[in-house]
């Protein structure tokens, strides 16, 4: 992974010291909340419901044991023993005092982590997929551009107030499990006619108030030209974005109403106007120097078939269902990804504890490698584990009640915080989620049902990503009522799709029988048991799982 230079180190340890100052200037009276605000949220730090919020910056994903046991030292000296891993691989903290802010963010910087534009209207942390480096389908490691554009845009002095929030992922496997085309910008990794690596770009993409699947502007563009384009389609959003209308100000909005064609004209137009000197390039030692930290570690070489694993599955039905749902192939021989779900039944999603994050980073460092990612379903990986560990890793996992066997099922449920926590929140999110869970308690059940994506958000900013899910779930006020629409046929991935409302929206109690309703009904309707839940709707439509849904409502 990727280690600080005293450029970073020095660029932290400087924006941790002004924030104290801030902070101790909002603590005696001398600036007032709304002069606070801007510096607090440029620091990751939110004012929510009953206390503040900070967002810890993972880019990309990445953690090693020493960083995942600060969080846990985190977690118990400030705030009340565990942490909150969001969709976008950052770690939220929900009840630390303002005035031990500060304090934090000097923990933080002891090992190379901060809070820097996790919050505000700037670049906010790259995200990328969870299993760059270990998947089968990937034709590059995508981190070396993911750390290149956190460096370009970090502080970036054109950038750092832009209309709204914006937000980049970057993946280079066939399968994208970085959402690419549901973020402002999504870059995938893909080889031209002569078989150079470079990037298609695709803008425009993201979901809230008004979703939308991201456009390709450029089916390619050169890795030396990466950054310069980049900054092309900076300065024409920078330009052009709505500053009047906070729901009107994302690049979406921009492209949408520009229509592809204008827009593309004018960054082309933008691109082609720079200056040999504006020209953002990289020199080739520099691309090397910062690739060289994500070489693959040396995996050695074992046989394709481990008699220990084999074993382990044919240990009894849990070991089983755990392998087969919460294991990813890997691209090295003897090896394997594990995916460790954060959603045990009555659990928040993406809630782990301070000893379970201690367990993760004492996992990790003696059986896998030492690397740790984040995963955009508010879990936790380990890409690099061998067969022959398999065994131990799970009871380990087993024995931190970390061995949650429905990765990817229809209990490993994608939440927001919802009503609980946050201000702008209309309903609950954590406690349908809960239900929902309830209704796959069954493993049975849930395997019978397989592949399915839960989605819940508490409003509509979408933090639970809804519109994104197989089944996404919005919580809607009512006359002071909660209420949650329904919606069907979302995706996020490589054919990713923004799922659709059902109609009227359900008191909370009516939620959890509604879903085992349409599940029912997908399950009468499929061809075959391998048809997916996304797929048997593809063929039918939506309209058996609607009447489904309000059958008895």
């Amino acid at each position: 992974m990727y280690r600080y230079d005293e450029f970073d180190e020095t660029l932290v340890r400087e924006r941790a010291k002004q924030f104290r100052g801030q902070v101790e200037r909002r603590l005696k009276g001398e600036l007032r909340e709304e002069h606070f605000k801007p510096l607090r949220l440029q620091n990751g730090v939110y004012l929510q419901l009953h206390a503040y919020m900070l967002r810890v910056a993972i880019p990309y994903g990445q953690l090693n044991a020493k960083k995942m046991r600060q969080l846990a030292y985190v977690a118990d000296k400030f705030d009340k023993g565990y942490a909150h891993f969001t969709t976008r691989q950052n770690v939220q903290y929900n009840w630390i005092k303002l005035a031990e802010m500060p304090d934090v963010l000097d923990v933080l910087a002891d090992v190379e982590m901060h809070a820097i534009q996790t919050s505000g209207n700037c670049i906010r942390n790259v995200t990328s997929d969870h299993l760059a480096g270990a998947n089968l389908d990937e034709i590059e490691d995508p981190r070396p551009w993911c750390e290149i554009i956190r460096q370009w845009s970090t502080f970036h002095p054109e950038f750092s107030s832009l209309p709204r929030k914006f937000k980049i992922a970057v993946t280079a496997g066939e399968t994208d499990r970085a959402a690419v085309r549901v973020h402002d910008i999504g870059l995938h990794m893909k080889k031209n006619a002569e078989g150079r690596i470079g990037f298609e770009f695709i803008v425009g993409g993201g979901l809230g108030r008004t979703p939308y699947i991201g456009l390709t502007t450029r089916e390619w563009i050169a890795k030396e030209d990466l950054l310069s384009y980049l900054e092309a389609n900076m300065r024409v959003y920078n330009r052009h974005g709505r500053r009047d209308n906070k729901y009107k100000a994302r690049i979406k909005i921009l492209v949408n109403e520009l229509g592809l064609a204008e827009y593309s004209r004018q960054v082309e137009e933008e691109f082609a106007a720079q200056n040999t000197w504006e020209k953002v390039v990289l020199p080739q030692e520099e691309v090397e120097r910062i690739t060289a930290y994500f070489a693959p570690p040396k995996f050695q070489t074992l046989p394709v078939v481990s008699s220990a694993f084999e074993a382990f599955k044919a240990g009894g039905r849990e070991q089983a269902r755990w392998a087969k749902n919460n294991l990813r192939p890997h691209r090295a021989p003897g090896y394997i990804s594990v995916h460790i779900a954060l959603k045990p039944q009555g659990v928040a999603p993406g809630d782990a504890t301070s000893d379970q994050m201690r367990a993760m980073a004492d996992i990790g460092e003696q059986y896998g490698l030492d690397d740790i990612r984040v995963a955009h379903e508010q879990d936790v990986v380990y890409p690099h584990v061998k067969l022959d560990d398999v065994p131990a890793v799970y009871a380990a996992l087993k024995a931190a009640g970390l061995h949650a066997s429905n990765a990817g099922m229809g209990s490993d449920i994608i939440a927001c915080p919802g009503l609980d926590y946050c201000n702008l929140s209309n309903a609950r999110s954590i406690s349908v989620a809960n239900e929902i869970q309830a209704v796959f308690a069954d493993p049975e059940f849930e395997d019978e049902v397989g592949t399915l994506h839960v989605n819940v958000s508490g409003c509509i900013n979408a933090c639970g990503h809804h519109h994104v899910g197989h089944i996404g779930i919005l919580g809607v006020d009512k006359k002071g009522e909660e209420f949650y629409q329904v919606l069907f046929g979302g995706r996020a991935d490589e054919k990713a799709t923004i799922a659709t409302i059902q109609g009227p929206g359900l008191k909370h109690e009516e939620v959890a029988p509604a879903i085992r309703r349409v599940i029912g009904k997908y399950l009468e309707l499929r061809r075959e048991p391998t048809e997916k839940f996304i797929d048997t709707m593809g063929r039918l439509g939506q309209a058996p799982f609607k009447e489904a849904l309000y059958a008895s409502a």
